[in-house]
């Protein structure tokens, strides 16, 4: 509850924030494609080189599947995409190097196991299945004037990770990532069905004045909320009063919500998360007359890395390795031998 002076005090810079970040024309919200598509303009791009992969990611051919067309490209090219729309190119080098040994250790952990696509493709363009990806002309045209930096610093990002991955027991981990945590990531087991060894809790030090719309507010008529939340929790019981619909939440120290219950029916915060589309499951809420008002910090599912926590550690000085087994624990940093059954 104590959360709701922040959000308060917040709110002025919150709302320039997003002004900046969000007022984009996409359909599908990907945390920083806002950053990318922010302006358009016309840009000279007869300064910037030809993108060349290093020797291990430019040995590996890739079926791309962005719509309804099949491309073919390196590794090292799809991760240059990736990169480009999964973290801003703001970023420090380190984070953005963090970023793309994450993305490809990612891609290698869903070849290995078969991929989504069949025959078809090895990996696609939708975030929701695959990972994000943004080709060089559209990354220009919303980058400006700095975009031939902003390439060069994600080029790099790529090359000098070339071939890294991010292993557990020798083999590719499920490399999942999120915007902003609430001060601390959480466990794989009290976001999804399964719990993993390296998808553990760890402190974050990404904060307010590092990441934009760190505290958000969303509020629910009482009406809307009990469809919401009955929609999503057919069982639940919400005929009394607002105020003790959700009661009992079990939460880490962060304050993420592990289970609450909802009307008598013990949920995991995540699922509560997604059924009222809040930015993460480090919530607590108010009700008044006719109004639900959920108090809510930190963007994303929380596991893995966290994109502006690692941003924050590199401009601590550390480095992308330091980075990634910080968020990824118990893991080791190298080449993986399954890597040459996908060469040419």
């Amino acid at each position: 509850m104590g959360r709701k002076k922040q959000v308060r005090q917040s709110a002025a810079a919150s709302a320039v924030l997003m002004l900046l970040l969000f007022l984009l024309p996409l359909a599908v919200i990907v945390p920083f494609r806002e950053e990318l598509f922010a302006r358009v303009e016309t840009v000279d791009e007869s300064g910037d080189e030809p993108f060349v992969p290093g020797e291990t990611d430019g040995s590996i051919l890739l079926r791309v599947l962005d719509g309804e067309t099949v491309t073919e490209m390196t590794l090292g090219e799809y991760l240059l995409g990736v990169v480009r729309a999964e973290m801003p190119a703001s970023f420090e080098p380190e984070a953005l190097k963090a970023q793309a040994a994450a993305a490809r250790t990612y891609t290698m952990y869903k070849l290995s196991g078969g991929g989504n696509h069949g025959d078809t493709a090895h990996v696609c363009t939708d975030h929701t299945c695959c990972q994000a990806y943004v080709d060089k002309e559209a990354a220009w045209r919303g980058w400006g004037k700095q975009a031939a930096e902003y390439e060069q610093k994600i080029a790099a990002a790529v090359r000098e990770t070339d071939g890294q991955l991010i292993l557990w027991e020798d083999e590719p981990v499920l490399a999942v990532f999120h915007a902003a945590s609430a001060g601390q990531t959480r466990p794989a087991g009290e976001v999804w069905q399964n719990d993993l060894p390296y998808l553990q809790a760890v402190a974050s030090p990404e904060g307010e004045s590092a990441a934009p719309d760190y505290y958000s507010r969303v509020e629910f008529s009482t009406k809307a909320l009990r469809e919401t939340l009955l929609a999503a929790f057919p069982e639940a019981e919400l005929s009394g009063p607002a105020k003790d619909w959700l009661r009992r939440a079990d939460v880490d120290e962060a304050g993420s919500v592990r289970t609450v219950e909802v009307g008598g029916v013990k949920v995991k915060g995540a699922d509560v998360r997604t059924a009222l589309g809040l930015r993460s499951a480090c919530f607590t809420w108010e009700a008044e007359e006719d109004t639900v008002v959920f108090f809510v910090t930190g963007y994303g599912h929380g596991v893995g890395m966290s994109q502006y926590g690692a941003n924050a550690m590199a401009a601590a000085g550390k480095d992308w390795r330091e980075i990634l087994t910080h968020y990824y624990t118990g893991v080791t940093i190298g080449p993986w031998r399954g890597l040459n059954s996908f060469t040419n």
